[in-house]
């Protein structure tokens, strides 16, 4: 096909489709989302308590400012690992947690520890989290449960529908044909941009997900994307018969103590439909709660939180799946090195990082404006939690 074909048949789609591309562009630009893009849409809060917890500050890690990678890819030759963190942009901030204190922190540019910022698809981890607990208080009676359970509705939509469990959901083996796709080359990738692009903006998600079809049958291929853990904050607020937010905060935000009130993106005021699959906003500090809650298998000091075998079925090292099972990545992947003692992590868009490493009693984070540099951060904190000392 002729580049001017092409264009003009992109142009006939961009037409007839229902403008969400165009509502992206003029909401982030062509650059898409950033941190900071919650500012421009409607949200609903996450509050939370009156009494926060504070992590202590213990013996600062200098020799963390020295340790050296030496001809290990992908970090280059013989870059400590400051000038590792450092390429990544100037604005960022990492955190460490050692033995449930504070041991390295690192501000660039405008971020602090009490700096918000979109954490993107760890969001994804912390609707798992919302899951176990809803099944912990019977709202949801099993993992194995066909999402038709909950949404009653789809069964009108499709048979497939029936055969989808929210163990589908949790491991991204829907079989829905939906794709995160953020470019295109062909008309198929400019239909899944505009899919893509109404998750983001449009203005009900809930509608947007009966319209849906499916590429396979339910649990035969693991495909990673967005709409999944959408689908599973809809069976979440509908089981528990609460909003994401709200149930967020009495189960999460205020049994943790967290610093401050969370936000969460929403797709609309008249629908009211959470990004349970990229839209929290908080700090850096409540961040690193979360890893302690999963550090300490489920509970927070002395209460139960989340059962303990939620815990274990989301980050037990396990190759099967692509090592990505209940939205959380439980070993290091991508053909990375593999250590004696992996740890496990979520992770969001330019590389929002929560890494966990049981063995070495580690809490690693990382939020930031930008994904500049070549250190894939996962593999970095693998790297840092094997030397440990």
């Amino acid at each position: 096909m002729k580049l001017r074909h092409f264009i003009m048949l992109a142009v006939c789609a961009l037409a007839v489709s229902s403008c969400s591309i165009f509502r992206a562009l003029k909401t982030d630009g062509k650059d898409g989302p950033t941190v900071y893009s919650y500012k421009k849409r409607q949200v609903d809060t996450i509050a939370n308590g009156g009494m926060a917890f504070h992590f202590p500050v213990g013996k600062h890690a200098v020799w963390l400012d020295t340790l050296h990678f030496l001809n290990n890819q992908p970090f280059g030759d013989n870059q400590t690992f400051s000038e590792v963190i450092e390429t990544k942009g100037d604005n960022q901030a990492v955190l460490i947690i050692h033995n449930d204190s504070i041991v390295y922190e690192k501000y660039l540019g405008d971020y602090s520890a009490d700096h918000m910022a979109t954490i993107f698809s760890i969001t994804k981890s912390i609707t798992s989290l919302l899951c176990g607990i809803a099944i912990d208080d019977g709202y949801i009676h099993s993992v194995d449960d066909p999402v038709t359970d909950y949404l009653p509705e789809l069964k009108e939509e499709d048979p497939m529908w029936q055969e989808l469990t929210i163990r589908h959901l949790l491991d991204m083996r829907s079989g829905l044909d939906f794709d995160d796709v953020y470019e295109f080359t062909s008309l198929k990738d400019l239909k899944m941009l505009n899919a893509m692009a109404k998750l983001n903006y449009g203005h009900n998600i809930r509608k947007q997900v009966k319209s849906l079809k499916f590429r396979c049958k339910p649990g035969t291929q693991y495909r990673y994307e967005s709409m999944t853990p959408a689908i599973l904050g809809m069976v979440i607020e509908r089981a528990s018969g609460k909003s994401y937010a709200e149930y967020l905060s009495e189960k999460v935000w205020q049994p943790l103590g967290m610093n401050s009130a969370a936000l969460v993106i929403i797709d609309s005021k008249k629908h009211d439909m959470a990004h349970t699959f990229g839209g929290v906003t908080m700090n850096i500090m409540d961040l690193a709660k979360i890893g302690r809650l999963y550090l300490n298998k489920g509970m927070w000091d002395g209460k139960r939180i989340v059962s303990e075998d939620w815990i274990v079925s989301s980050t037990r090292y396990d190759v099967t799946n692509f090592g990505y099972h209940y939205n959380w990545y439980n070993l290091s992947y991508n053909n990375y090195y593999l250590t004696r003692y992996p740890g496990y992590f979520a992770l969001g868009i330019f590389q929002q990082t929560l890494y966990v490493n049981p063995r070495k009693n580690l809490i690693i984070v990382r939020l930031g404006s930008s994904n500049r540099g070549y250190a894939y951060i996962p593999a970095l904190f693998e790297r840092v939690a094997n030397a440990w000392r």
